[in-house]
């Protein structure tokens, strides 16, 4: 009876320590796969997307509702870490669901664009001839738009929401994309193993998802991310003019907007939101710069 206890006891520890050995080997490859990353960019889109999703439980104060009693009280570690504004509302927990808009408009604009870029290089990348011209013709006229007056009017005719913001914008950035991955559809087109699928009679919708799609992921993934500051941006200049999110909702753009007119006076109303979506923008160019880097095999090294 003591033997087997102690085998079993000797098994138990010989399965925690395979358990831990597995579970820093997981650690290794975690570490090794951010090797190189921007750390500040990375944290803060860390807590950008942390803010965005666990708003509710974050925000200390409601976003919308103020106390006039306590307007324009300046930043303090007793009561408002970030002040209050004209109506008494609390500016850290604004901030927190602002970053609640800014995070789901910059990745659904994003995800719109890249799905319809994508189908369009796909499709004139693989059929070309009369299809590749008139898919391209078409790129070409929504690139010659000015997208910031397109969006405006198409807004303003529509209406300020967080749905149509997104859709304007995705249907706006699509041409990047397009012409980007086009030109790697073309390229892997001429690679052996899509010849090999050709001659072996796979159909052009099965070289598209099978052989295409996979290989040109790393591509889409670095345009993604380098697109989502570009979204960030439109929706807080929409926002700006008032043409964004609609009231009483909180986006960086409108709290800039309406913290302008107190610069010299309340000047922790502008200057909050202002570096927020700066740290934003700047975070994700530099993390798609790192993407980039560590997708390009000849620059993985660096």
């Amino acid at each position: 009876m003591t033997t087997e206890r102690n085998h079993n006891g000797t098994l138990s520890l010989a399965g925690s320590v395979g358990i831990l050995g597995k579970f820093w080997a997981i650690l290794r490859g975690v570490r090794q796969g951010f090797r190189g990353c921007p750390k500040l960019s990375v944290s803060f889109l860390f807590l950008a997307v942390l803010c965005a999703v666990f708003a509710p439980l974050l925000a200390p104060f409601s976003p919308v509702e103020g106390n006039l009693s306590e307007m324009f009280y300046k930043p303090s570690f007793s009561e408002h870490l970030l002040g209050t504004d004209n109506q008494g509302r609390d500016n850290l927990s604004r901030l927190i669901y602002g970053a609640q808009i800014s995070v789901q408009v910059g990745v659904l604009a994003v995800f719109v664009s890249g799905v319809v870029g994508t189908i369009v290089a796909l499709v004139s990348g693989v059929f070309r001839g009369w299809v590749d011209r008139i898919l391209m013709r078409i790129t070409d006229g929504f690139l010659a738009l000015p997208f910031l007056m397109v969006a405006v009017t198409v807004v303003s005719l529509l209406g300020p929401s967080v749905t149509n913001v997104i859709l304007v914008i995705g249907l706006l950035r699509w041409m990047g994309y397009a012409r980007v991955l086009r030109g790697e559809v073309l390229r892997l087109m001429e690679m052996d193993f899509v010849r090999l699928a050709r001659v072996a009679g796979a159909s052009r919708p099965h070289i598209m998802l099978r052989h295409i799609l996979p290989n040109i992921t790393n591509t889409l993934l670095v345009l993604s991310t380098l697109e989502v500051g570009l979204a960030v941006i439109a929706e807080a200049g929409l926002s700006f003019l008032g043409l964004g999110v609609p009231r009483p909702l909180p986006s960086w753009g409108s709290l800039l907007r309406d913290g302008q007119l107190y610069i010299f006076t309340e000047w922790w109303l502008p200057i909050f939101p202002g570096i927020a979506l700066s740290l934003l923008v700047m975070s994700t160019n530099l993390t798609g710069d790192w993407i980039r880097d560590r997708a390009d095999p000849t620059r993985r090294q660096l």
